[in-house]
Order: structure tokens, then C-alpha cells, then sequence
């Protein structure tokens, strides 16, 4: 089947993403571009891919759905263990004692580019397992997928989802039915998911732990800096960054230390 789109309107398209999300779409990945704006016009039966521009351009709603329909969202339960063993075995403990220091109880984690919602429900079923009172914690879960969003909002995932999860929370966070899991009110209740697109402020402050893994893969070295510069400003005074494996901060002018655990490499705020 022939591209879909010309070199100019290729060029065209690519620059609106990448001032809209910070997604970078080079000649190498240009067919995903290709085939998933051939979706949007089947889907809502626009002749050519010069009217649909109009369309989005035109619609701020539209423009959200087609950035929902460009980005993938890859994600499991408990991805990349080693970050969950750190962020029980060093992270917290290290928050707690900070919080001893000035009497807030409230561990605030933002789990930016949540996809479906595994990382955040992971991070919240270790949370509730391990935190003793008086300590509480918050999740924030964004991304820029709205249909994303809503899968995470529902909280149910069908038996080929929940592969990684151990039993023991499986049967503390989960309610079975014969077409899958639903997760418990009370653990849902400690997430807010949101959408966000990492090219503004979030708007949340003081957090504690943020996890972004797998995104900034996406984004070109000025989005990526944009983007590491704007989770400093959201951190508290100690904050803790995971990104993804494949993923580093080398060679970039930040304020975040590394740090290596026990457990895996992440980064931290120290003023």
C-alpha cells in the first residue's frame, strides 16, 4: 500500500507533534506515523490527509485524539522489578526518614506516562503494603492517551494482563470474575489519573518519587531536558527519578545526581 503521506505533509505533520508532545518521529519510524493517521481518516471518514490537518488544527479535541493515536503504550504489572526492589528497599526508607524531619506523613509519587495504569496500581499495591501509620501516599498517574487513561480509571484487566503480579496481592487488591481482575475501590481511591502532556507544567508540586520510564525515548534532547527540568521544579527537596533502563541522563545539563542502589540505577534531587 502507497504512504499516505507526501515528504511535506510528513514534515508537516512531524512538526506539529513535536511542538504539541515532544515526540519525535524521524525517517525510520515514519511508517507508524503513516499508518496510524490512515486509521484516523477511515475512522472518521475524511477524504484526504490535507482536511484532516484542518480538522486538528481547527480542534482542540481532535488534536488530543490524534496524539492518542501516535503514541504506544507498551506496560505490565511489576516492569523492570529492580526498580520496585529499590524504591522499596532504599527509596522509601530514605523519604520516610526526610519526613520525620518535618512531620508530613504524605508520600506523593507521580507516575508520568502511565499508559493503562499497571505502574501506578504496582506502585500503590507496594505502597499499601509496606507504609505503616501514620504514613499515607498519593499517586498522580498522567499520560497523554486518553483511551489510555480510561482503561487505567476502570481498573480492570482481563487474565492475559495480569501476568507478574504476585499472588498474595492478586488476591488482597483484586476481585475476580470470569472475565478477568477488577482492582479494589479502596487501592483505586489512591490514584488520581489525569491527563498530561509532559511539554507543560503538571501543576503537581513536592512530590516525592516520580517514575517516567519509557517516554523520554520518544523526545529529542531539547524535549527531554525541557521535560527533566520541569520533574526537578515538581520535586520536594529529596525527590527520587526512575526512568527507564534503556534510558539515561548522561551528557545532559541537569541538577539530578545519579545514584546507584543495591538494586538499580535511578536519580535524586539534593539541595
Amino acid at each position: 500500500m502507497a504512504d499516505l503521506l507526501t515528504d511535506a505533509e510528513f514534515d508537516q505533520f512531524r512538526k506539529l507533534i513535536y511542538d504539541k508532545s515532544g515526540i519525535t518521529f524521524s525517517a525510520t519510524n515514519r511508517s507508524i506515523l503513516d499508518s496510524r493517521l490512515k486509521e484516523k481518516l477511515r475512522e472518521r471518514q475524511i477524504p484526504s490527509i490535507a482536511d484532516y490537518y484542518k480538522l486538528i488544527i481547527a480542534d482542540d479535541d481532535e488534536m488530543k485524539k490524534m496524539l492518542d493515536s501516535v503514541t504506544t503504550n507498551l506496560t505490565r504489572f511489576f516492569r523492570n522489578q529492580p526498580h520496585f526492589d529499590a524504591l522499596i528497599n532504599y527509596v522509601i526508607p530514605h523519604v520516610i526518614e526526610e519526613k520525620k524531619k518535618t512531620g508530613d506523613t504524605t508520600i506523593r509519587i507521580w507516575s508520568a506516562g502511565c499508559s493503562t495504569g499497571e505502574e501506578p496500581y504496582t506502585i500503590a499495591m507496594i505502597l499499601d503494603d509496606i507504609l505503616k501509620p501514620p504514613y499515607k501516599f498519593q499517586i498522580t498517574a498522567s499520560d497523554i492517551s486518553l483511551k489510555s487513561l480510561m482503561v487505567g480509571q476502570q481498573g480492570f484487566y482481563p487474565d492475559s494482563r495480569i501476568s507478574g503480579i504476585p499472588q498474595n496481592y492478586l488476591d488482597r487488591y483484586f476481585i475476580k470474575n470470569d472475565k478477568g481482575y477488577q482492582v479494589k475501590s479502596d487501592l483505586m481511591s489512591k490514584i488520581k489519573f489525569d491527563y498530561h502532556n509532559l511539554r507543560n507544567d503538571s501543576g503537581v508540586h513536592n512530590l516525592d518519587v516520580i517514575f517516567c520510564r519509557n517516554v523520554l525515548i520518544y523526545f529529542d534532547e531539547a524535549a527531554q531536558k525541557a521535560t527533566i527540568d520541569r520533574f526537578w521544579d515538581a520535586m520536594g527537596k529529596h525527590g527520587y527519578l526512575f526512568i527507564g533502563h534503556s534510558e539515561s541522563l548522561f551528557g545532559m545539563e541537569t541538577k539530578f545526581e545519579f545514584l546507584k542502589t543495591d538494586w538499580a540505577c535511578l536519580y535524586q534531587k539534593q539541595i
